[in-house]
């Protein structure tokens, strides 16, 4: 053994370079808020949370500031959850606007705001939120929400809210052109003092990174497990992000930095690589944007050391089929189908390709599900489907299923391939009928 102790993963130590490496002086503290143009100048927090939770974070990362326009992402999402995605659609666009965030892009013939990253179509989707609500109702369930992607009870800050309430006068405008266009029915002044409630909660990079995580792994908080979203929601929510979430500079992010994310005005920045981790930055010097200089950089850094880029062309996925082989004899014999991963489209073409270039000719078939990680409901379908085959051929099915991976194998046509939990069971005599 090393005598500087068990080996410790480098990638703390890999960020701590990346904030040595970003620029110090550029840019400065918003001027858009009072109480924000007081932050710090010099914080600066990188975190990263993987899809399975496990947190790795530098820097000034339990510094807490407010999340600002980093919520809106979120709060489109529960909009979605709540209203269904043909009356939020109705409501507010997805088309990037090329124009700042507080700019008044509503499209001519409907007053519709084009995206809800924006602030009149962040206005429309706080809105949206809890039916015939009052503003402090609001607020309760957005830090509710929050908190719970979080995983930690948040709070929201009085001193930010009191101070970007005084200094509202532009969304108050467009709350009001927003009323106008009958985009909802509350009163505009309730709306906006929801909205600014909704961006004073705060937060950390830990935290942001949390909720980014949160979305990376379909919705499902990687720490406690609840599911916060549904996929469908999450799809939507990271579209926008990708190609509206940084405002005018979306295109050149998206092209550059290849991460669909959100940006803050506090200086926080979150993205997020889907199936695989969430990221948040946080420095408070901002850009023309009104986005973290560094907190860029950083992130310009680690999509290209990391290979983090959507667009990056990804190694071809292994088969599935982990192993297959033979076992028993006779009218016991059975084709055995080790499978392992993720079975999406592309593993599950592969399982019916295998099955048709090579048919069993054993009077059982057995998929061991065991080391499979999620079946994807493209990936459910097909495999159902090949046990449907399989069995109207006169060939019994049955699964080794410990974890429930195919929930309730329903193939169609009455048949269920018996579920079992180890291949032990098969070898014990339980395969055969179905249930």
């Amino acid at each position: 053994m090393s005598d500087d102790g068990p080996m410790r993963s480098p990638l703390p130590d890999y960020l701590t370079e990346v904030l040595s490496v970003c620029s110090k002086g550029a840019g400065a503290t918003s001027d858009h808020i009072p109480e924000l143009k007081n932050a710090d100048p010099d914080r600066f927090a990188i975190s990263l949370v993987t899809a399975e939770g496990v947190t790795y974070s530098v820097g000034d990362d339990e510094t807490e500031f407010s999340i600002q326009s980093i919520s809106k992402p979120f709060v489109y999402g529960l909009a979605l959850e709540e209203q269904g995605f043909e009356k939020v659609l109705d409501r507010i666009g997805v088309e990037p606007s090329g124009e700042a965030f507080n700019e008044i892009s509503l499209q001519r013939d409907t007053g519709r705001p084009l995206n809800p990253m924006i602030n009149a179509g962040a206005l429309t989707a706080h809105a949206l939120v809890c039916d015939n609500a009052t503003a402090e109702s609001r607020v309760e369930a957005i830090r509710s929400l929050l908190s719970s992607m979080a995983g930690r009870e948040l709070e929201v800050d009085d001193a930010i809210a009191a101070s970007e309430l005084n200094a509202s006068f532009r969304n108050v405008a467009i709350a009001n052109l927003l009323r106008n266009y009958q985009s909802f029915p509350d009163d505009p002044d309730d709306v906006v003092a929801g909205y600014v409630g909704q961006c004073s909660v705060k937060v950390n990079t830990v935290d942001l990174a949390m909720m980014a995580a949160t979305l990376a792994g379909g919705g499902v908080q990687p720490r406690t497990g609840e599911r916060i979203f549904s996929r469908s929601v999450v799809r939507q929510v990271l579209s926008v992000m990708a190609t509206c979430g940084m405002y005018d500079a979306a295109g050149d992010w998206l092209s550059t930095v290849g991460i669909p994310a959100k940006s803050g005005i506090s200086g926080g920045i979150i993205g997020v690589l889907p199936g695989q981790l969430g990221i948040a930055v946080y420095s408070p010097r901002l850009d023309e944007h009104g986005t973290s200089v560094r907190g860029v950089e950083a992130f310009e850094r680690l999509s290209h050391d990391m290979n983090l880029h959507l667009m990056e062309a990804p190694i071809v996925s292994q088969s599935v089929l982990r192993r297959r082989a033979v076992q028993g004899e006779g009218d016991e014999a059975f084709t055995l189908l080790e499978l392992h991963g993720d079975i999406h489209f592309t593993n599950a073409e592969g399982i019916v390709r295998a099955m048709v270039e090579d048919p069993a000719e054993t009077p059982g078939v057995v998929f061991d599900l065991t080391l499979v990680r999620a079946v994807l409901p493209v990936g459910r379908r097909m495999l159902l489907e090949v046990i449907r085959r399989l069995h109207r051929d006169d060939i019994e099915v049955a699964l080794v299923d410990p974890d429930g991976r195919l929930a309730d194998p329903d193939a169609g046509d009455g048949y269920r391939p018996r579920v079992v939990s180890s291949v032990d069971e098969l070898r014990q005599g339980v395969t055969g009928s179905p249930q």
